[in-house]
C-alpha cells in the first residue's frame, strides 16, 4: 500500500454529547474540538485524545440500543489496579478486578454512558 495507514480513530453515536465528554474525561481524555450547531451550544461532535488514543464522539439521530453494541474499547493503563480504585472513588461502576491468562496484570470492565463496553488494562 503506498498512502500508508496512519492511525485508526473509533467514531462512536452518543445520547448525549457533553455527557460523554465528561465521562471520557474522567479516564483521561482531553476535549480537543467539539462542533455545535448554528445558535446552539450543545456540542453534536467532539474530538478527545488521551495518551495515544484518540476517540470521535457524534450526537445519534435515535435511541441507543445497548443490546446492539458490537464494539468494546481497550484502554491501556500504567497501573490498572491504582485506576480501579480512583475510578471506583469518582463513583463510576467499575467491574471487579479480574486477572485472565492474556492480561496477568489485570483488567476491568466499565461501561460508558450509553453502555459501551470499556475493558481498562494494565498495559
Amino acid at each position: 500500500m503506498t498512502a500508508g495507514l496512519r492511525n485508526l480513530v473509533p467514531f462512536v453515536h452518543v445520547q448525549d454529547v457533553a455527557r460523554s465528554i465528561a465521562f471520557y474525561e474522567k479516564l483521561g481524555f482531553v476535549l480537543q474540538k467539539t462542533h455545535a450547531e448554528p445558535g446552539t451550544t450543545q456540542p453534536i461532535w467532539a474530538w478527545l485524545e488521551g495518551g495515544h488514543g484518540q476517540l470521535m464522539l457524534g450526537q445519534s439521530s435515535g435511541p441507543i440500543d445497548a443490546g446492539q453494541q458490537a464494539v468494546l474499547f481497550y484502554l491501556y493503563f500504567e497501573d490498572v489496579k491504582a485506576t480501579h480504585a480512583e475510578l471506583a472513588a469518582a463513583g463510576l461502576p467499575v467491574g471487579p478486578l479480574r486477572f485472565p491468562f492474556y492480561c496477568p496484570q489485570g483488567e476491568f470492565r466499565l461501561h460508558d454512558p450509553d453502555d459501551y463496553v470499556l475493558l481498562l488494562a494494565h498495559s
